[in-house]
């Protein structure tokens, strides 16, 4: 059995429902409006028919459903007020892992986990080559999610028209962020960056060879100096008469 209530904090409006299953499949259901049960199969149909027919039985399920559940429901609303109804705004960013790949649009950080985000083209919500990621839990508690545009088709002149936006269950601004090679973060790297390291290594092997060449020469100025034995060898004896 499955029973429990709805409730619209904005218009008020309350929705109560009680079902009964039977291995997986709904046996006999509720119908509020008009206080009457529902057989989806056969064998409740004469279950349907008695219940029906005890008008103290509906009574006491339309009490249920449309005032003690909702005042429950409130109440425990309440209770939990400050972590139920908390929301915190992500940090929305566009990622490109090369030149040829999807941009992806990243959310982080993200509560509760209602939210929706989709890319539009002149204001218009685009539906085609787009890539929509599930809402993923993160360490902390909140989530992530995000959805990737194919642009290779587009050309770069007209990214301007794109943008991604980020909506969030109970907050009222959007987040929006233009498509832009000035915002996208990308794994590839600064060129600039490469030129230094370039340099940078370039003058370590140097200064190695450098070093090398005078260990070289120091060693081999060592084995060439004469010692005093060899040199008293090799000088001319002095014969006197």
């Amino acid at each position: 059995m499955m029973t429990g209530c709805e409730w619209d904090d904005e218009t008020d409006e309350v929705k109560g429902y009680c079902n009964y299953g039977f291995d997986g499949e709904d046996f006999i259901v509720l119908d509020q409006e008009t206080e009457t049960w529902i057989a989806p199969r056969p064998e409740a149909v004469l279950t349907k028919q008695r219940w029906d027919k005890d008008k103290a039985q509906m009574a006491r399920w339309k009490n249920y459903l449309t005032k003690r559940c909702p005042d429950y429901l409130k109440k425990y609303l309440n209770n939990g007020r400050s972590s139920l109804m908390r929301t915190e705004i992500p940090s929305v960013s566009l990622l490109q892992k090369s030149p040829s790949s999807p941009v992806s649009c990243h959310a982080t950080g993200f509560y509760p986990d209602r939210a929706a985000m989709f890319w539009t083209r002149d204001g218009e919500e685009l539906h085609d080559n787009l890539g929509h990621g599930e809402i993923l839990p993160n360490h902390d508690g909140s989530f992530q999610m995000s959805v990737d545009l194919d642009v290779s088709s587009f050309p770069a002149k007209h990214w301007d028209r794109y943008r991604c936006v980020f909506q969030l269950s109970g907050v009222k601004e959007d987040q929006v962020i233009v498509l832009g090679s000035a915002v996208i973060r990308t794994n590839r790297g600064n060129p600039l960056l490469f030129i230094i390291i370039g340099a940078a290594v370039a003058a370590l092997a140097l200064l190695l060879a450098v070093i090398g060449f005078l260990v070289y020469r120091k060693r081999n100025g060592k084995k060439n100096t004469p010692s005093p034995a060899s040199s008293a060898e090799l000088t001319p004896l002095e014969v006197k008469h």
